[in-house]
């Protein structure tokens, strides 16, 4: 029933308890009394997120950053990190760096300040790499745990509009971006509550969160702690595809089920792939499955995630249960947490 509860958020993570009762065959209460258990253990979550036409849009910059640590540094260093608001995601994986970092900033200037000056600078850092995305061709939040029935889906998304075509990314208002930075810690968090951190009228406030929802400006998305998810092992693949071709092996990638970010990337390698697994065995067995998926992509790089640490914005333990949150605010100077 708790697997059946998250992949109901994941297919609407802000619709109604009723609505979410009536796709699982129980009442309002007693779902809202098992989501606050499930949040309370660390267990699952929702955030939200800007999403990719954002930085489509002019709007916003994503790099995934390696970060290389001196010897008994790194604990201290990631601790810096995941104080960071510019550091959507962080964790210690296998391979030729320590720490890999999803890093959003307002703009291009905004991130190369950050991570040639700032984070470069950081006592504890050796080295730093930074792979510029470019188009996000799939992320977390499709991501499902696929415990529901399809008339169960049907029922979460009855009233659900179309995807907007017609809605077109806009200019983020200083209450868009506070409204962003408060979803970013609680996704569910009520209109009347997100009136009253961001000082605005809830009626305003609705508008405003309906507009970003509708323009695709803003992803929210119900995540679960990756040991009860039964794909604890997270892999991160770095590959090369033909530049023609690019388009058309993204597509297929992120049809495979255990893909949960796809990115075209400018660096060396020009694609950035993260996926979640059953085991290191299993891990193995992905590549062999992408290599029959997309033959035309080589692999090039690839590391397991060792410790994750922060997943868009909330602060993990060691096991991947939420144990707090940093609010996510991209259009702000970046700078490290603890520094001039």
């Amino acid at each position: 029933m708790d697997q059946a509860l998250v992949h109901a958020l994941q297919v609407a993570p802000r619709v109604s308890w009723a609505r979410i009762g009536a796709a699982l065959d129980l009442d309002a209460v007693t779902v809202a009394r098992r989501w606050q258990r499930l949040t309370e253990a660390g267990a699952a979550w929702i955030s939200c997120h800007p999403a990719p036409a954002l930085a489509g849009s002019g709007q916003g910059c994503l790099a995934f950053v390696e970060v290389d640590c001196a010897p008994g540094r790194l604990s201290e260093v990631a601790r810096v990190l995941a104080a960071a608001p510019h550091v959507a995601a962080l964790s210690q994986v296998s391979g030729d760096r320590d720490l890999l970092l999803n890093v959003m900033a307002r703009d291009l200037a905004s991130l190369t300040r950050w991570t040639t000056g700032e984070l470069a600078a950081l006592e504890g850092v050796r080295a730093v790499r930074t792979h510029l995305a470019g188009r996000v061709h799939a992320e977390a939040s499709r991501w499902r745990l696929r415990a529901l029935s399809r008339e169960q889906v049907a029922v979460l998304t009855a009233d659900e509009p179309a995807r907007r075509t017609a809605a077109p990314a806009f200019p983020l208002t200083a209450l868009d971006q506070r409204l962003i930075t408060a979803l970013s810690v609680d996704g569910r968090a009520t209109y009347r509550a997100l009136a009253e951190r961001c000082d605005a009228n809830p009626d305003t406030v609705r508008r405003h969160v309906r507009r970003l929802f509708a323009a695709d400006l803003l992803n929210a998305r119900c995540e679960v702690a990756r040991p009860l998810s039964d794909w604890p092992v997270g892999v991160t693949l770095w590959g090369r595809v033909p530049a023609a071709r690019l388009q058309e092996v993204a597509q297929r990638i992120t049809g495979m089920r255990e893909v949960r970010l796809c990115a075209s990337v400018i660096s060396r390698h020009n694609l950035h792939l993260v996926a979640w697994v059953r085991s290191l065995d299993d891990a193995q067995r992905f590549e062999i499955r992408l290599a029959e998926q997309a033959p035309d992509l080589h692999v090039t790089d690839r590391a397991v995630t060792l410790g994750p640490m922060k997943l868009s914005g909330h602060l993990l333990d060691e096991d991947g249960y939420r144990i707090g949150a940093t609010p996510l605010a991209l259009w702000e100077e970046a700078a490290v947490p603890g520094r001039a």
